[in-house]
């Protein structure tokens, strides 16, 4: 049976941006098919490539971020930058891009001259707060949609300072947006013929993300404290260490589920009490809770915890590091942490394409490569002769 088409195959989408939020969202863009091209500055490539550890001076985030995207430099603030720009754009669908708001237009790269040049490109502006309002020339970075959004606000332990996530949580869920954003404008162009503009802003999807906040505050002048790893909705929720040292997390957000972490606890009666009948109830009870599923799994290996709350069909995970996830078996199974073949490493092992299609999967075909190694090859296709290549790097254009 002949494989069919990857679903985005087809579509072209020019990667300007640096750093997280654009770069990832290209990235899950060209899981799937479309081909991406990331333009970076001759001499100050994506700071993506220093950022964390290296090997043999390789950066290693580089290499999951920049995956199935052919690499080009081009300086947008030269003539011949801006003219190749230009050029290639009028063969993209998409363009990406998170310069701070009039950068693009400082250089004559603007809505106005992207979509005369070609009028079905869809022009995604990342940015931390926007095209407009006060904060809109502010430099932004996912950090800031992490304080501003009430997410730090709301989470740490109640009596200790507000609590910042380790890795680039605002930036990702803008990215997933960000993704999705470009496919719905991708389909409004079908029925339109024309492209648009994304305003996709930081600080908005993270705010989605974490709930009902605005709407309880609305409506109740309801502010969510710091509580913790505990629920103001259920209990018992929360992380409990075992006799070997280690750390399981629980949640019981099903009625059901909590009677039968009760019963495999050796505490039925708790579930007669009249608080225990709603999340809300058992929620402002979590000391009696956590007291009762906490004093049973200290005295316990994790092994033996976990096998037990199985056996229950109690809603339980082992808290694990990195090195636990890749041996997890289920992980294992979903091949969620799979191996690419790199030319420069060898193996290596990254997250998978973020979803499975049962005719269309998408597929991880090459790892992020080399500064500017595919600059010749993609202007040669766009038509640029090996002297007019020539030109432009002697002119620091690419």
């Amino acid at each position: 049976m002949t494989p069919l088409p990857p679903p985005l195959g087809g579509l072209r989408v020019l990667d300007l941006a640096t750093l997280f939020a654009g770069p990832l969202a290209a990235t899950l863009l060209g899981d799937f098919g479309a081909e991406v091209v990331k333009v970076e500055h001759p001499t100050r490539p994506d700071p993506s490539r220093g950022h964390g550890p290296s090997k043999d001076g390789i950066g290693l985030w580089w290499k999951l971020l920049g995956r199935n995207k052919r690499t080009v430099t081009l300086d947008l603030s030269k003539p011949g930058g801006r003219a190749t720009l230009l050029r290639l754009a009028a063969t993209a669908d998409v363009v990406v891009e998170n310069f701070r708001p009039g950068t693009l237009e400082r250089w004559g790269l603007g809505w106005e001259e992207l979509s005369e040049v070609n009028p079905r490109l869809v022009l995604t502006r990342v940015t931390g707060f926007g095209q407009f309002g006060p904060y809109a020339h502010r430099p932004g970075f996912g950090t800031l949609a992490e304080a501003m959004s009430g997410f730090a606000a709301m989470t740490g332990e109640p009596d200790a300072p507000p609590t910042l996530p380790p890795f680039g949580l605002a930036d990702s869920i803008a990215a997933l947006t960000t993704a999705y954003a470009v496919m719905t404008a991708l389909a409004a162009r079908t029925r339109t013929g024309e492209g648009q503009v994304v305003d996709m802003a930081i600080i908005e999807p993270i705010l989605t993300v974490l709930g009902p906040q605005p709407l309880w505050y609305d409506q109740l002048g309801h502010v969510q404290p710091r509580t913790g790893n505990r629920s103001r909705n259920n209990a018992p929720r929360n992380t409990y260490r075992t006799a070997d040292g280690t750390w399981v997390a629980v949640s019981t957000s099903a009625q059901s589920v909590a009677e039968r972490v009760m019963r495999l606890v050796g505490r039925p009666e708790l579930i007669d009490e009249p608080w225990f009948t709603t999340g809300a109830g058992r929620a402002r009870h979590a000391e009696v809770l956590d007291r009762a599923v906490g004093d049973w799994i200290a005295v316990r290996p994790r092994a033996e915890v976990l096998a037990a709350f199985e056996r229950a069909q109690a809603a339980i995970a082992p808290v694990q590091d990195v090195q636990d996830v890749m041996a997890d078996p289920q992980y294992r199974a979903l091949d969620t942490v799979t191996t690419v073949d790199d030319p420069e490493l060898g193996p290596l092992r990254m997250q998978n394409v973020l979803f499975r299609l049962s005719a269309t999967p998408g597929a991880i075909r090459w790892a992020g490569r080399p500064h500017g190694a595919d600059t010749e090859e993609v202007l040669t296709e766009l038509g640029l002769t090996p002297g007019e290549v020539k030109e432009l790097r002697e002119a620091g254009a690419v």
